[in-house]
């Protein structure tokens, strides 16, 4: 399931790099972006093309499935010091986009919680902090839990969704669907929902191939 939701977001995403100037910051995003759907914690320092090549450095954080100790022994035994966090590209992308974008962003999310409980807004303060984990900060988690008290269907959010605000969502909604390891009917039809809005607003030109 989740190679099915991933594959695609990331041929999305490798078409928007085709088309922006802005690629390198872009690159970041994802490769961070798709570290995480494993569980892995990671922030690229360095890119830069070698031939027909692409050299990253990355940082990379406790994976998820690692404990506290493990985690610190493996810091021990490569010697490696703690460095201070750089800006997380991700988090940039949303903090560009526009007020209405952001609101998108927290309906589509709301969403999809709702998909993962019928009980998330009583689970709030519970859920909250897993959320700030993915690097969702207060006016996000704010925007969300607002979101929530007002239920709306996934094929009415989805009209005039613009494709970066779409892979955005997408993104968070994977994660947010992995929280407990297991995806369920509801939130397998949300995400596909997503995806195909996604696949249909950012590669018109694949659909009629």
């Amino acid at each position: 399931m989740l190679i099915q939701l991933v594959r695609p977001l990331v041929r999305t995403q490798v078409q928007m790099l085709t088309r922006t100037p802005a690629a390198s910051a872009k690159l970041v995003g994802m490769v961070s972006q798709w570290l995480g759907y494993l569980g892995v914690h990671a922030e690229v320092t360095q890119l830069k093309t070698q031939g027909n090549r692409i050299q990253l450095a990355l940082k990379v954080g406790k994976p998820e499935q690692c404990t506290e100790a493990e985690w610190r022994q493996i810091l021990t035994n490569l010697e490696q010091g703690k460095e201070p966090d750089s800006t997380r590209s991700e988090a940039n992308s949303y903090n560009a986009m526009t007020d209405a974008q952001k609101n998108q962003v927290h309906r589509l999310l709301a969403c999809v919680l709702r998909a993962s409980s019928d009980t998330f807004t009583e689970d709030w303060q519970t859920i909250r902090p897993q959320l700030a984990a993915m690097d969702m900060d207060e006016s996000m988690l704010y925007g969300i839990e607002a979101a929530s008290r007002v239920s709306m269907p996934m094929d009415l959010l989805i009209k005039d969704l613009e494709p970066e605000v779409a892979s955005y969502a997408l993104s968070k909604a994977i994660s947010i669907a992995l929280l407990d390891r297991h995806i369920t009917e509801a939130e397998d039809d949300a995400l596909n929902t997503l995806l195909a809005a996604l696949k249909q607003k950012t590669l018109p030109q694949d659909s009629a191939s």
